[in-house]
């Protein structure tokens, strides 16, 4: 279980250190502006769809190792994806994070399963959610949402 840890902190500082698709999308058909009022953490995520697809998925903004990185991961994991898809990873990936008694399945969740270890530590969910909460407002055509509630 140690290595797994390990593991998962590496990955979350690799994707904090060299974030992917960190950039403002000039081209971008959606955004939407996400903060997390108890630790001052604020990613903008910048979305470009094509038909039912996410041709591209970028996020800027400032924050803690862990909202970084699940914003990174969030972008690699679903470009490319339907926005059906991403409606439903979205909520997996909710559900992960918020619910105990459910374990990341690695070779479904892949990646993203270093997110979990959030779990330990409840002040860090708001983080590791932030940029899904701003993907999914993103989607719905809302400029901005918090973490805060």
């Amino acid at each position: 279980m140690y290595e797994l840890e390990e593991l998962y902190q590496e990955i979350i500082l690799e994707h904090n250190k060299r974030p992917r698709n960190f950039r403002v999308l000039d081209d971008h058909t959606a955004h939407a502006e996400g903060n997390n009022p108890m630790c001052g953490d604020e990613i903008e995520v910048f979305l470009k769809t094509e038909g039912d697809h996410i041709a591209a998925l970028t996020f800027q903004g400032e924050g803690c190792a862990i909202s970084k990185a699940s914003a990174s991961l969030m972008t690699e994991a679903l470009t490319g994806r339907s926005v059906q898809e991403a409606y439903a990873e979205i909520d997996r990936v909710m559900q992960l994070l918020k619910e105990k008694g459910i374990e990341p399945d690695l070779a479904r969740d892949g990646d993203i399963a270093a997110l979990t270890g959030v779990r330990k530590f409840p002040a860090r969910i708001k983080c590791a959610t932030l940029a899904w909460h701003a993907l999914r407002a993103a989607l719905e055509g809302q400029g901005a949402t918090s973490t805060e509630e």
